[in-house]
């Protein structure tokens, strides 16, 4: 890697990636500062290679940032999207089930996502660590860290089918079903909700370097007025990047502890995760 030349990881998690990035690409370009990019199949790759030093910066998940910040405690979280920011998830039970709230799901069969997937498993698991819950996965798109939503559809279909007890997904993919038609509007209704936390960031493995801090710059600078700009920031879903903040993720590093997920270093600890 040269000085001035940026190279980032990203998972592939949906075909408009290529897009997102070869067009971040063209943007940066003409503000001299030219940007390769790496796409990878799963997030555990990408971290390892973040912090070997083989990209510069990554775009990680939450699950993806608290194994970085293991495997290289001086990590930062340099900028993250305003849309990554308090966000909640859900416990939903069907509108005429006879549950109120978490403690009534003991025994009974809870529905979530994917394995590593935060929102639909690991952070609501957490709200129900002190209740005797049956779990059923998803396991959709499973080492894309949640980025893959077809768990978190696949949960609620099943409650709707009348599987399952209960179902756990994000609260904003748990408004776009009901607007989808995956459940009838006023189906479902919601026991538990999380308390706030934070989503994705731009990852550096230590202190970053000017072209990196450069880099952030430019992103923090992006106008979504800007008619170049614009359809870029659709894509990755946000209006304005912020600077990145690690305040968000108490409550998912909670839950990789209880839940076992990585141990003290990074290692990869989860029972039956293979991305």
């Amino acid at each position: 890697m040269t000085a001035d030349r940026i190279r980032l990881g990203a998972v592939a998690y949906d075909p408009k990636v290529v897009t997102i990035w070869d067009g971040f690409r063209r943007w940066l370009r003409p503000r001299d500062l030219p940007m390769d990019y790496v796409l990878y199949s799963h997030y555990e790759h990408q971290v390892e290679d973040l912090v070997a030093g083989r990209i510069d910066v990554a775009w990680n998940s939450p699950l993806a940032w608290v194994r970085t910040q293991r495997m290289a405690p001086g990590a930062e979280a340099l900028v993250m999207r305003d849309t990554d920011l308090d966000l909640t998830s859900v416990v939903v039970v069907r509108a005429d089930s006879e549950v109120r709230d978490v403690a009534d799901l003991a025994g009974r069969l809870v529905a979530v996502g994917a394995v590593d997937s935060p929102q639909a498993t690991l952070i609501p698991l957490g709200l129900m660590s002190d209740v005797a819950v049956r779990v059923r996965r998803f396991d959709v798109g499973v080492g894309l860290h949640g980025d893959h939503i077809g768990g978190e559809r696949d949960a609620l279909r099943a409650l709707a089918a009348g599987e399952v007890e209960a179902a756990c997904l994000i609260d904003a993919n748990h408004l776009a079903f009901t607007t989808q038609g995956v459940v009838a509007a006023g189906s479902t209704r919601i026991v538990a909700q999380t308390p706030p936390y934070d989503h994705c960031n731009m990852t550096a493995a230590g202190p970053p370097s000017p072209t990196v801090r450069r880099f952030c710059d430019l992103l923090l600078a992006m106008d979504y007025a800007d008619p170049q700009v614009r359809p870029l920031l659709d894509l990755e879903g946000l209006r304005q990047w912020v600077p990145g903040r690690i305040s968000g993720y108490a409550q998912l590093e909670r839950a990789v502890d209880r839940l076992g997920f990585y141990g003290p270093g990074g290692e990869v600890t989860a029972d039956g995760y293979q991305p």
